[in-house]
């Protein structure tokens, strides 16, 4: 079954009040950073949100991991977000930038004002497995699965 419309959220809507929204689907990403990343945004301004992910991609902050932080160094400075483990996915900041952009063009056609924007909601949940083969080799070859990623964000102005 192809669902094309996205109708049930994680999120209720109010009513009298203008939301812009827009979805990524199988972007190669990693899942366990998208997650990570989204429970770092939800609830920030989208202004301070792209600064955010301006500075991970300069390196000069980087993605606190909560969760899926096994094997992960610890980063110098003060904890941030409660942990000193972290990460630098510089591919997904620039992906979430792109959807960001996305979001900021829907907002503006709502006529929502761009400098009260605030993210609502945000969610990444695992997308499409694409399957690569590789030659066999001396015994056989190999099965590679790509990960992907789908990313959703909902933005309103902020009282």
């Amino acid at each position: 079954m192809i669902k094309m419309v996205k109708k049930n959220y994680n999120f209720s809507f109010e009513e009298g009040k203008k939301y812009a929204k827009a979805f990524a689907t199988n972007l190669p990403v990693s899942l366990k950073f998208a997650v990570e990343l989204c429970r770092e945004l939800k609830g920030k301004k989208l202004n301070k949100a792209e600064k955010y992910l301006q500075d991970i991609i300069e390196f000069k902050r980087y993605l606190p991991l909560r969760k899926y932080n096994t094997k992960v160094g610890h980063r110098k400075g003060n904890a941030t977000s409660f942990t000193k483990s972290g990460r630098y996915p510089v591919k997904l900041c620039k992906a979430v930038l792109k959807l960001f952009k996305s979001v900021k063009a829907n907002a503006d056609y709502i006529g929502l004002n761009m400098e009260k924007l605030q993210i609502e909601h945000m969610f990444a949940s695992k997308g499409f497995r694409r399957y690569s083969h590789q030659k066999q080799g001396r015994i056989a070859g190999k099965i590679h699965r790509k990960k992907s990623t789908h990313i959703e964000v909902v933005v309103s102005e902020a009282a």
